[in-house]
């Protein structure tokens, strides 16, 4: 296997990891904002004692990694408050449609911050990938737009914004994966602590069953998700990377589905062939130009 394809596997792995993370918080049973601190709260020893490893076999983390990791973690604790808020003011399907905006928005950011220009391939897959995501949304279905449309669109747009800037900060920051990440959850667990009364307010006393619940997303998603996902950032391009988090809509339907007893559309399904068959053409490295030979004589 080649070191692209075994980077594009590892990013698709990390995105069908953290793919479970709403079917977790819709079992916890908590607030928005209870379910967004704990998850990275939990997630801080174990991220901490692989952070503490790498550092041991690469030295300390250079200062520049470690403002834009803190930077990373502040719009991380924005883009999960926003987006459970989102799903609540607008319904879930537009409020995923909204949420997977980042891709646009990463794609011509780092064109213009780190100079990726985004390959045939990935421009033209991925407004096949974004239709997919649309049509799993459940938009087409009648789906609820919940209690106030403004402020779920706003909510929507602003969880992109958050998103794409979280990826586009741990890219630029280093090529390491515990050590950003570490820092990143430290500082989104302090930020949505004190953010939380803007957001409903956070639960600071655990109770069972939930809190099994939320330990299963912070060592799921958050540690083992995103730990893979940090790894690639750096070592392929930030729109790639982006394109390839768009699994995540497809495969929550299929768990939400097992293990909630949610039973997707006609148009959800098949908005997740659409979404395998965008990003499996976007990951395509586009065919190296040939180089003509001239023949003596």
């Amino acid at each position: 296997m080649s070191a692209h394809r075994r980077i594009v596997l590892i990013a698709i792995i990390g995105a069908l990891v953290i793919s479970t993370s709403a079917p977790l918080v819709r079992l916890s049973g908590v607030s928005p904002a209870t379910s967004a601190l704990f998850r990275c709260a939990y997630a801080v020893p174990p991220m901490l004692l692989l952070a503490w490893l790498e550092r041991r076999r690469l030295g300390p983390l250079p200062r520049r990694a470690v403002l834009m990791s803190w930077g990373a973690g502040a719009v991380f604790s924005l883009d999960l408050l926003f987006w459970h808020h989102a799903i609540d003011y607008v319904g879930a399907g537009l409020a995923t449609v909204l949420g997977n905006l980042q891709v646009f928005i990463v794609a011509f950011a780092a064109w213009a911050l780190f100079g990726e220009r985004p390959s045939t391939p990935l421009m033209a897959g991925t407004p096949v990938v974004f239709a997919g995501v649309v049509l799993i949304s459940g938009v087409f279905d009648s789906a609820a737009y919940g209690s106030d449309p403004l402020l779920g669109v706003a909510a929507g747009v602003a969880t992109s914004l958050s998103y794409a800037a979280y990826l586009l900060l741990l890219k630029g920051g280093s090529d390491r994966a515990a050590g950003p990440l570490a820092h990143a959850t430290v500082v989104a667990t302090v930020a949505i602590a004190l953010l939380s009364p803007l957001f409903g307010g956070a639960e600071f006393v655990p109770s069972w069953p939930a809190h099994g619940w939320l330990l299963v997303l912070a060592l799921g998603p958050q540690v083992l998700g995103w730990t893979l996902i940090t790894y690639t950032l750096p070592r392929q391009p930030a729109a790639l990377t982006s394109l390839l988090l768009l699994v995540q809509p497809m495969s929550t339907v299929a768990i939400s589905t097992v293990a909630l007893g949610e039973r997707p559309s006609v148009l959800q399904l098949a908005g997740c062939v659409v979404v395998v068959l965008g990003v499996l053409y976007g990951s395509r490295r586009p065919a190296a130009a040939k180089v003509p030979v001239q023949v003596d004589g």
